[in-house]
């Protein structure tokens, strides 16, 4: 079982989500993040001040699979996100030491799905 987080740009979302579902990955968590890459962020001006932004809006899943599917999520996730401009994101694979369905108790793979 592994773990993938992917930060991704907010406005390939969507993409990223229906192209999931298309392979039947759809069990994912999304939360809004900020943060600072290669791209070191922009400097804007207003009102005569001149203010540094180097903390980008990004977004971070979180897609827990089993080992059969590892492969197939993340070329989804790279197929999709992929813009080829600095800042489309990164993905992170950590193995998954375990996994417990609440509602049922079921652990391991099947509670993954």
């Amino acid at each position: 079982m592994k773990l993938i987080i992917a930060y991704i740009q907010p406005e390939s979302l969507n993409d990223v989500k229906q192209a999931l579902l298309k392979e039947n990955i759809a069990k994912l968590s999304v939360v809004n993040a900020l943060g600072c890459g290669h791209q070191l962020g922009y400097t804007e001006q207003y009102r005569g001040v001149v203010s540094e932004v180097n903390l980008l809006k990004k977004v971070r899943l979180e897609i827990a699979v089993n080992d059969d599917y590892l492969e197939k999520t993340l070329d989804v996730l790279i197929e999709t996100a992929r813009t080829g401009h600095i800042g489309d994101g990164k993905i992170f694979v950590v193995d998954l030491l375990d996994c417990i369905r609440i509602r049922t108790g079921e652990r391991g793979k099947e509670a993954i799905g």
